[in-house]
């Protein structure tokens, strides 16, 4: 299983809005790297979904309902489906995130424009310790 981290603005698309939804198509995505990773995204990858903008926390986790198809939008580019897997007990922050060690080498602190991108396996379960 791989593990990653997918950012939205909730003012355009929040954890609220995918929750009652239960399952969407993530598309729309225009960035070669982030495209390469929706490439690599396998059923029952689990994956960080990241509110950007005033919150910026990591609030719940999707799961890869569906691996990658021609974006509908524009079929230049990929998409994947993605499924509601749980809510997080309690959103991780960028501050905690940026002033824990263990999580210096997150992609998201080194490329923070990336919407899409792999998370290592300890990075992951670490968030998940942070969150309950």
């Amino acid at each position: 299983m791989n593990y990653w981290l997918v950012k939205s603005e909730p003012g355009s698309y929040s954890w609220e809005d995918f929750q009652k939804i239960g399952e969407d198509v993530w598309d729309g995505v225009r960035n070669y790297q982030a495209r390469n990773f929706l490439r690599d995204m396998k059923l029952g990858d689990l994956v960080l979904f990241y509110h950007s903008g005033k919150e910026k926390a990591i609030v719940g986790i999707a799961e890869v309902s569906e691996e990658n198809f021609p974006d509908p939008l524009n079929k230049d580019w990929l998409a994947v489906k993605l499924k509601v897997n749980r809510s997080l007990k309690n959103p991780v922050s960028l501050q905690e995130i940026k002033s824990e060690d263990a999580l210096s080498g997150m992609l998201m602190l080194r490329q923070s424009r990336l919407s899409v991108m792999p998370v290592e396996k300890s990075e992951f379960d670490l968030i998940l310790k942070m969150a309950s």
